[in-house]
């Protein structure tokens, strides 16, 4: 991670990304819930993305949250399946919300509704990507910055 010429006040510029591809014809409330669902874990994997705990003025501690912004980008069902190929390729951590889950209540059967399907034929709705900010960018290759 880079902090400009070591000056505090300099703007900090991540040599990672952390982005989450939204199919463009969700509905506004499955944005928001397919985005939580996506990055929920990277932190568990990739454990230098989360910083420290936070704490106001009164000494009341909060969770810790990530180091860095999460990216929100769109793009239709073809350039998902896309991006979900190329994050396979190049065997970046990624994670993904199928369309199948909005009709499951628990973790479980969240789980069991993927491993039902095989990688080329899952209905992704979204994906959760993390690396290299140049992969990253490879991989959302004709995604757009969601509105």
């Amino acid at each position: 991670m880079g902090t400009g010429a070591g000056d505090a006040c300099a703007p900090v510029r991540f040599d990672t990304k952390i982005a989450v591809l939204l199919r463009d014809d969700l509905e506004p409330w499955q944005r928001l819930n397919v985005t939580a669902f996506l990055v929920s874990g990277l932190g568990t994997v990739s454990p230098e993305v989360v910083g420290e705990p936070y704490e106001d003025a009164d000494g009341t501690v909060y969770l810790p949250m990530f180091r860095q912004p999460v990216l929100v980008f769109q793009g239709t069902k073809e350039t998902l399946t896309a991006a979900h190929g190329r994050a396979r390729s190049r065997s970046m951590p990624s994670s993904v919300f199928t369309s199948d889950l909005f009709g499951t209540g628990n973790d479980r059967d969240n789980r069991a509704a993927v491993r039902a399907v095989g990688r080329d034929r899952l209905d992704l709705v979204g994906m959760a990507v993390y690396g290299a900010r140049n992969a990253v960018d490879k991989v959302l290759k004709g995604a757009r910055m969601h509105a």
